[in-house]
């Protein structure tokens, strides 16, 4: 029976209640219970996940909403009790962490120190809007929120580079600014490289590399994952290396992202050619045929990483990838396959990529799937399939528990791979949860007849608070072998089966450049050459990072005003910011 409770005029971030629905589930006789704000979207979410109930429709977007599937009446009580324990205790921890915190934009702006960038992790539906009051205050954008609508994007980034601003997102989950950590990042060494990048997972690969490998990256500008397309045209990407070129501390530039439509390549391609910096380039699923003369086109992220470091040095580039030897598997003639269960989307994306070329394999297109052919399959657990109204696996590790129980009951698994990405936004201890997962997949293949690899790969530095070498030894101790990078992950496992990934042969070329202005705002430089004064919209968890790293914020604790109305807001957003032209 579905039991209803309402706690109005509460809001809080989506994070801790959907940990919080994870906790109440666990519960011994409540068959499921779901916690999440009473918006539309979240509505939708409680229906589909058969939780409609009549006193769902009551509530407000400022309301939290329980949901409770349980037999016994009793655990109701039980249920809020857990509800009430969990909110008192987050907001105790919220008041303990930081002293200076707002209502309105108007308080948060007299509270905060010449801030200059705006960290916003509410919902999308929200974000764009909050976004634009960021930037006509002047404020650098840090867009956390996904499901802004790309037209949103395209205003918010012409909005920026009109006022010489950066918007970074939305949908964009790694940044780091003069050394500060922003949202989902690792604690990474100051050094000379400078990266932009339009994919997050990529670039905690590319500055971790970097970090292990004694060098360091000042700044990292994330541009979220749309940035590169026809729409958008590649703003912040092409503003971002401007500014890294205009600053003297940054001696390699390195460009991370999918393959962007051709004529955006381009435009971002003879940015680059205007600059007589040392370029790496990575176009995520394009096998690079030439080089250029201050320009390197890699193909992998541990590439992008290793020929950094040797710009850096001032060495010639030269990569000879790795795989672990020493692994001998058993395997039976069914076993023939490789799955990939990631929590990192840009690194899922790279295993599929280096499998299809291995084995020259075509992809079926299945809804879920980043590769899923005859043999193998390549899963992104954080996609939107996986995620709505669950935390992202990098948080809870519960969908790659299930995950992994299925493929031990398919016969053809041969390899499974497994990235741990820490750092801050991640588990506290992902490898104490995955370890006993492991530790059960290959005892009950065993008792099958079968020997099942598990490869594992840690994304982190010895800096991050999980401990980099300690999360190894854990996943090693369970029984996986572990690899440094993804790349070295995907390697092994295909030549466990057999398959071999060919380095691409590159010529030297010459492209004819068209001259660019390459000069930048000041407001720019500033944000990049100092540590940034943050205004935190959103995500209370987000300012860890910046206490840890002596950065001055406030913390905006928004919530949606008019009842959750974008209409409404919007018409409301309107008239202030009439008024204020008009005084």
């Amino acid at each position: 029976m579905l039991y209803t409770v309402i706690k109005e005029n509460t809001y809080q971030d989506s994070i801790v209640l959907m940990l919080l629905s994870n906790k109440l589930s666990g519960i011994d006789g409540v068959n499921k219970a779901s916690v999440m704000m009473g918006t539309p979207a979240n509505k939708d979410i409680f229906k589909s996940s058969g939780l409609a109930t009549d006193e769902l429709e009551q509530a407000g977007a400022n309301d939290i909403v329980i949901v409770i599937d349980t037999d016994n009446p009793e655990k109701v009580e039980t249920v809020k009790a857990e509800v009430e324990a969990a909110l008192k205790g987050e907001t105790e921890t919220d008041d303990s962490t930081s002293n200076k915190e707002a209502a309105s934009w108007k308080q948060a702006l007299d509270l905060a120190e010449k801030p200059n960038l705006a960290l916003i992790s509410i919902p999308g539906t929200y974000a764009a809007m909050e976004a634009e009051n960021a930037l006509k205050h002047n404020l650098n954008v840090f867009m956390f929120s996904d499901n802004v609508a790309k037209e949103d994007e395209v205003k918010l980034k012409q909005l920026a580079h009109d006022k010489g601003l950066l918007v970074m997102g939305p949908d964009c989950g790694t940044g780091i600014v003069h050394g500060v950590p922003l949202a989902f990042t690792n604690t990474v060494s100051k050094g000379d490289i400078g990266i932009v990048g339009a994919s997050g997972t990529g670039i905690q690969e590319v500055t971790t590399i970097i970090d292990r490998l004694g060098k360091g990256v000042t700044n990292a500008i994330g541009t979220g994952g749309r940035d590169l397309s026809t729409e958008v045209g590649a703003v912040t990407m092409i503003d971002s290396i401007k500014a890294l070129n205009a600053d003297p501390t940054v001696n390699v530039i390195t460009v991370i992202s999918k393959p962007p439509a051709k004529e955006v390549q381009e435009k971002v391609m003879n940015t680059l050619r205007n600059i007589s910096k040392p370029i790496v380039t990575l176009f995520l699923g394009h096998k690079p045929t030439f080089d250029e003369q201050n320009i390197y086109n890699a193909y992998t992220l541990e590439e992008a990483a290793v020929v950094s470091v040797q710009l850096a040095n001032g060495e010639t580039p030269v990569y000879e990838p790795k795989s672990l030897l020493d692994v001998k598997p058993a395997f039976t003639s069914e076993q023939t396959s490789i799955k990939g269960f990631y929590s990192g989307g840009t690194l899922a994306y790279e295993a599929a990529i280096l499998i299809q070329d291995a084995f020259d394999v075509t992809d079926n297109h299945s809804e879920g799937y980043t590769l899923k052919s005859e043999h193998h399959e390549v899963i992104d657990l954080g996609d939107d399939m996986y995620t709505q109204g669950k935390p992202h696996p990098m948080i809870d590790p519960e969908i790659r528990k299930e995950k992994l129980r299925q493929a031990v009951e398919d016969e053809r698994t041969a390899v499974i791979m497994l990235d741990n990405v820490i750092g801050y936004g991640s588990h506290d201890d992902m490898a104490n949860e995955l370890a006993p997962i492991i530790g059960e997949v290959i005892e009950r293949s065993k008792q099958a007849g079968r020997e099942i690899i598990v490869l594992a790969t840690v994304v982190g530095t010895t800096k991050d608070y999980q401990g980099y070498e300690a999360q190894k030894t854990i996943l090693a101790n369970a029984g996986a072998h572990i690899c440094d990078t993804n790349d070295q992950m995907v390697r092994t496992a295909i030549e466990l089966l057999g398959g071999k990934v060919i380095q691409p042969e590159k010529t030297l070329e010459t492209f004819e450049v068209v001259t660019e202005d390459l000069t930048v705002d000041d407001k720019v430089m500033q944000l990049i050459n100092n540590k940034p004064s943050v205004i935190n919209i959103g995500l209370k968890s987000f300012t860890t990072a910046l206490q840890d790293h002596d950065t001055s914020y406030v913390q905006f604790n928004w919530k949606p005003i008019a009842g959750g109305d974008t209409e409404l807001i919007k018409v409301l957003q309107f008239l202030n910011n009439y008024e204020k032209e008009t005084e």
